[in-house]
């Protein structure tokens, strides 16, 4: 079971968090939880390292103490007894002072080759903290947990930000760590979203990585079941943030959910649904707060599955566009290697599409690069281009990708034509239909993504499909 900051961010949600555990660990011969940082902590340890980057000692050390404060704060408001407190108290010090120190290395040290692991060792405090907490509350629930460093057992490349696990060594590692656990009848309780490279350097898997994490270590265990906990009662068609009109969708193939995660929603990590799809291991997304509905099944089709759309999700991209025709080839292997470069990450979808005398590529931002991660490449890509002028007279913006998500779409032209006929006065910028068969992604302005997804939307709840 894996637990999102969304579920671990007030004493109120930890008490939910808590009742669930206890009261499935009666239900199951094992429990394995893989948690987040609390609500908001990775953006407050993600600015701390900012801060550092730029020697702003104050801001980052200020940070840590309001850091400090809230751990504790959560800490006196639970039923934790005297000496666990102390306990806990001693590992937020301690931790807390490792994050400074990196968060001082980095200030003393602005080597472009040094900073990335230090970030990642900065950001890895919230998650180390959380599972301490964890683990100690299951702990007066009378139910045995035992905190489990990421580190100890995710072995990864290393790529910093967005790192690659090696899956033949984690496996080691998960035998070696969590089977003992298991045996003795204790929950292990891991830290998601961190590793560490084969040679101890701390590495984070992305935003979100804490879904990959548990992902992986369910497939490693060969578990029955994998539930992500949320705040929401299941996979949504749209953001409901959004749309008063989003409703759970009941049942999702592994196709359709990693689409749905590739392409922007926001409950699942893009890249851990393909372990689950190779070990067939079902997947259900519920709501912390009504743990009794059924929420989203992730699994094989039931049956053949007739055309029909269940969501509709928006993310950025980056547009390039120049008025000629001609080979793609040097401006696709220059946006590949700035991506891996400047974001550690390789370019997985294209959008390309050429004329007479007009070219136009769109590359899909993954939403794990975090909050700047598409203004820092397209800056990264106008400094490079402006190295070869007549080479690369390309311009650049960022825009909009409305995907509809579905089923056995390239079947139902149709339905398509209902989805671009309902955008209405929106500009279609490009469109393209997903291999897997089951997205078409369309290409907009940036201003009109709002309005485009809530007119796509429509049409879903308006065709009837069946989201079963």
């Amino acid at each position: 079971m894996k637990f999102g900051g969304a579920s671990l961010g007030t004493p109120m949600a930890l008490e939910q968090v808590l009742s669930i555990v206890v009261a499935e660990s009666t239900n199951w011969d094992n429990l394995v939880l893989v948690v987040s940082a609390l609500d908001g902590v990775t953006d407050a340890l993600l600015d701390a390292a900012q801060l550092a980057r730029i020697a702003n000692r104050r801001g980052y050390r200020r940070i840590a103490a309001n850091l400090r404060t809230r751990h504790l704060a959560l800490i006196e408001e639970l039923a934790v007894g005297r000496s666990e407190r102390k306990t806990l108290q001693a590992d937020v010090d301690q931790l807390l002072s490792e994050m400074l120190d990196h968060c001082l290395l980095i200030s003393n040290n602005l080597d472009a080759e040094i900073l990335p692991s230090h970030s990642d060792a900065v950001v890895a405090i919230g998650e180390r903290l959380s599972v301490r907490i964890i683990a100690t509350l299951l702990r007066q629930k009378d139910v045995r947990g035992a905190p489990v460093d990421g580190t100890e057992i995710i072995i990864t490349d290393d790529v910093h930000g967005n790192a690659h696990p090696d899956l033949d060594q984690t496996a080691r590692r998960v035998n070696d760590v969590i089977l003992p656990i298991l045996e003795r009848e204790i929950i292990p309780v891991v830290t998601g979203f961190i590793g560490a490279t084969a040679q101890g350097i701390t590495t984070t898997l992305g935003r979100g990585g804490t879904d990959y994490t548990a992902s992986i270590v369910s497939a490693l265990l060969g578990a029955d079941e994998l539930w992500i906990w949320s705040d929401v009662d299941g996979m949504m068609s749209t953001d409901p943030r959004e749309a008063s009109s989003a409703r759970t969708i009941p049942h999702l193939d592994y196709d359709e959910a990693a689409d749905l995660a590739y392409f922007g929603a926001r409950i699942l990590h893009a890249r851990m649904v393909a372990p689950l799809a190779e070990m067939q291991l079902p997947l259900r997304i519920k709501n912390i707060y009504r743990p009794d509905k059924t929420g989203t099944l992730v699994a094989g089709m039931r049956r053949k599955a007739k055309p029909g759309l269940k969501a509709v999700t928006s993310i950025h991209g980056l547009a390039l566009r120049r008025r000629a025709s001609g080979s793609l080839a040097g401006v696709t292997r220059l946006v590949g290697n700035t991506l891996f470069k400047t974001l550690g990450m390789r370019s997985e979808v294209m959008i390309a599409s050429q004329s007479s005398n007009s070219s136009f590529l769109c590359l899909v931002i993954p939403t794990s690069i975090g909050i700047d991660g598409v203004d820092r490449l397209q800056n990264a890509l106008q400094a490079k281009m402006a190295e070869y002028p007549e080479k690369m007279p390309w311009e650049i913006e960022t825009v909009a990708l409305a995907t509809a998500i579905g089923s056995n779409l390239a079947g139902a032209p149709a339905l398509l034509a209902e989805v671009l006929q309902g955008l209405g006065d929106v500009e279609v910028q490009a469109v393209a239909l997903g291999a897997s068969n089951c997205s078409v992604t369309i290409a907009i302005p940036l201003a009109d993504s709002r309005k485009a997804v809530a007119r796509i939307h429509d049409v879903i709840v308006k065709s009837g499909s069946d989201n079963a």
